[in-house]
């Protein structure tokens, strides 16, 4: 009877510990986030852009250099997409379309893209800021280490293609100071 009372005590103690230990699933995406933002890309656990969504996700992105913003456009996965939807390409719909035309050089990557992103890929976003992939990390980093070279691809491409064309601070190339003299006030 006395062992009972300490294997029980014991499991009392050690019980707490095993619930702070990471699951299997939680070490992939650890050592999958952590190899991909070594490669770049910046990873955040985000609300997306989805109706109806509650809650967070992954969101990975591959940044716009400030002098090159990007477009903006959003597209969604037939799954998550509502049929009223302009459908795009293999399974995927605009939410937002881009304004002007995708350039060939970007066009063609994205669409490779499209076909070859895994079915947890529910979002492709573009912003001025940032390209942005929404998915649910079902992949190891090996696997999902093959597609940054086409992310990378389309970024470059995408660069510079603003719908609003990108305005820089005025610069100030001479500075006049008035004279104000008493007599020109008109109070004398």
């Amino acid at each position: 009877m006395d062992w009972f009372i300490i294997v029980f005590i014991l499991m009392l103690v050690i019980a707490p510990v095993m619930w702070l230990k990471p699951s299997p699933r939680q070490k992939r995406q650890q050592a999958l986030r952590s190899q991909i933002a070594k490669q770049g890309v910046s990873i955040k656990m985000e609300k997306p852009p989805l109706h109806h969504f509650r809650g967070t996700m992954p969101a990975y992105r591959w940044h716009y250099p400030q002098e090159g913003p990007g477009p903006d456009f959003l597209l969604v996965r037939d799954s998550n997409a509502s049929e009223a939807l302009a459908p795009y390409y293999a399974g995927w719909r605009w939410r937002i379309a881009p304004l002007r035309p995708l350039p060939d050089n970007a066009a063609v990557p994205l669409k490779a893209l499209l076909e070859r992103l895994p079915q947890d890929a529910l979002v492709v976003q573009s912003t001025p800021y940032a390209l942005t992939l929404w998915w649910w990390e079902s992949q190891t980093a090996e696997r999902f280490a093959t597609y940054l070279p086409e992310f990378q691809q389309l970024r470059d491409a995408l660069l510079g293609h603003a719908d609003q064309p990108f305005s820089q601070p005025l610069k100030v190339t001479e500075q006049v100071s008035p004279a104000v003299s008493d007599q020109d006030d008109g109070l004398s």
